[in-house]
């Protein structure tokens, strides 16, 4: 269990009477009683992501009762979320993720007080942030978020609830040491750039999401209640399309870089250079064939504004690379950038993949190669 002393004035007599009609059926659960729901109250959680995963736990979190709840995350809600982050709706779709978030767990549980950081978790604010809660569930859906949670979770003494999805497959553990191996214990470091598709590449059962969701908050409840038995030196294992669960043992690594005896990582590492993955790069004919077949991409120019009164790509956004980092569409979204001859647009992406866009190409050879007509911004 996660000791911490009380943090919330007594309740009064209405609210407790309110709790008791609202958590009835969880104060009957053997162990959990009256107690285990003050120590919910007590807690205070911060989920990584407010996507597939982090709808789920959220949401259950919420109704159980966890007295804070942060959530970070600083994308935008887009359409194509809305298969599996159950957590926003029709209606959110352009708003933050965490606004989005919030409004929806407030009606769930006015009772539960949230947080909102609509930032991205780095090496260089993720100590700060996750210091400030009791444990964290981990919704990241990148490789670089998903080690910067790891360090930041394993040199503050905190529990890392994580969890991962891609296709139909599912897996789920608690990392926590000393109690247990840290995330780095058995994946020591980021898989080869290219080696492992993302959701966006390689499509994501939405249910999926609900499945391993609910297994971390229940995972989160059990920690912050000290019930049941904890992931803790297990990792699970679930594939949907055969619904089996398994069950791996795993065992902390005396030469861990980040928890071992001997360790020499002190702060969280941002390995996203290194977690990214290699450049797509379209022709001018495959960009005049995907704009007429998909709609929805997205194509940015990221000349300079001098540069634009010669014409641009219709339909494309004009950023200058320096500003790349305003791009506002949604992290899921299909982007292909483009410059005079490809050197600047690769560098926008480079950047907008760091950032955690999923879907980044550019024009190979710039405008130059473009055969379409061009069109006054």
């Amino acid at each position: 269990m996660i000791d911490r002393p009380g943090s919330h004035d007594a309740p009064d007599g209405a609210s407790v009477a309110a709790a008791r009609r609202r958590y009835s059926r969880q104060l009957l659960l053997p162990g959990f009683g009256a107690a285990g729901q003050q120590r919910l109250r007590d807690a205070r959680v911060l989920i990584v992501g407010a996507g597939g995963l982090g709808s789920a736990s959220a949401t259950y979190l919420a109704a159980a009762g966890v007295g804070v709840l942060g959530i970070i995350d600083d994308d935008l809600v887009d359409e194509s979320n809305l298969q599996r982050q159950v957590i926003h709706d029709t209606a959110a779709v352009g708003q933050p993720k965490v606004d989005s978030a919030a409004s929806r767990l407030a009606a769930i549980n006015p009772l539960v007080a949230v947080e909102r950081h609509r930032m991205r978790l780095t090496a260089a604010n993720a100590l700060e942030l996750v210091a400030a809660y009791d444990l964290v569930v981990d919704g990241a859906d990148n490789f670089a978020t998903r080690y910067v949670v790891a360090d930041a979770c394993a040199l503050t003494g905190r529990a890392h609830v994580w969890g991962s999805i891609l296709r139909f497959d599912g897996q789920a553990s608690v990392w926590w040491p000393p109690h247990g191996p840290c995330y780095r214990c058995v994946f020591p470091q980021p898989p080869p750039p290219g080696s492992v598709a993302s959701c966006a590449q390689a499509g994501v059962l939405g249910s999926l999401c609900a499945a391993i969701g609910a297994v971390q908050a229940t995972e989160a409840i059990k920690l912050l209640t000290g019930i049941g038995r904890s992931l803790v030196g297990r990792l699970l294992v679930h594939d949907a399309l055969a619904m089996t669960w398994d069950e791996v043992a795993v065992r902390a690594n005396p030469t861990c870089h980040l928890c071992g005896p001997r360790a020499d990582i002190t702060q969280p590492r941002d390995d996203a250079e290194e977690c990214a993955t290699p450049l797509t790069r379209w022709s001018a004919a495959e960009l005049s064939h995907g704009l007429v077949s998909d709609p929805d991409i997205v194509v940015v120019d990221v000349r300079e504004p001098d540069e634009w009164a010669a014409g641009i790509i219709p339909g494309a956004i004009t950023l200058p690379l320096g500003r790349i980092g305003e791009l506002d569409v949604g992290r899921d979204a299909r982007i292909v950038l483009y410059c005079a001859a490809g050197a600047r647009s690769a560098a926008a992406a480079r950047q907008l993949q760091a950032a955690g866009f999923a879907s980044v190409s550019d024009l190979s050879g710039g405008l130059a190669t473009w055969p379409g007509r061009l069109v006054k911004p």
